[in-house]
């Protein structure tokens, strides 16, 4: 599935797979995020404005409920190293209607088989596992969604509790319908 770029920070889905984490090498969150949703922005805010210096945010420095109408909009996956899987700890109400089931509490790869099947999804996330870089995409979904949901900004940041080591994801996801309107 092709997505066109948004900024020259996000990479091209369905274009050459290039370096060590294919279309994820060498990303960096853009600068200018005032192309970004609002909710997705104050997501990333928050995120940055509870990171201790020099180290990874933890769960321990998450408090979503400080920010209203957040919960309904998060994920969270517990990372499992050996062998690397990715396990959802919850996922929030909205996401869960979007998705059509609930999947917390299952593996990713159990939950969206699409995750195997696209590198763009795969090296997403090992990008993010190895690097402890944080990611945003905007496009079409990767993953099966409601026939509704036409477009998915995303945004996720590596967790680590110790500071160093990534062993929790924390995403924050936009819908929209096929106006770009906000679901």
């Amino acid at each position: 599935m092709l997505q066109l770029v948004i900024s020259d920070s996000q990479p091209m889905l369905g274009a050459e797979a290039a370096g060590e984490y294919g279309l994820w090498t060498d990303y960096r969150i853009p600068e200018d995020r005032s192309g970004w949703h609002p909710m997705v922005s104050r997501f990333y805010e928050y995120c940055l404005s509870v990171t201790p210096a020099g180290r990874l945010p933890g769960r321990q420095h998450i408090c979503p409920e400080e920010i209203p109408g957040f919960l309904s909009r998060l994920w969270m996956l517990d990372v499992s190293r050996d062998p690397v899987r990715y396990r959802y700890r919850l996922c929030g109400t909205e996401l869960v209607r979007s998705l059509g089931r609930e999947v917390t509490g299952l593996w990713l790869d159990e939950a969206h088989s699409q995750v195997l099947e696209n590198p763009a999804s795969r090296e997403r996330f090992r990008f993010m596992l190895e690097t402890g870089r944080p990611t945003w995409r905007k496009g079409p979904p990767l993953w099966l969604r409601h026939v509704d949901h036409r477009t998915v900004e995303s945004c996720i940041l590596p967790l680590a509790t110790d500071g160093e080591n990534v062993d929790k994801m924390l995403g924050f996801v936009m819908l929209f319908d096929s106006r770009g309107r906000p679901i």
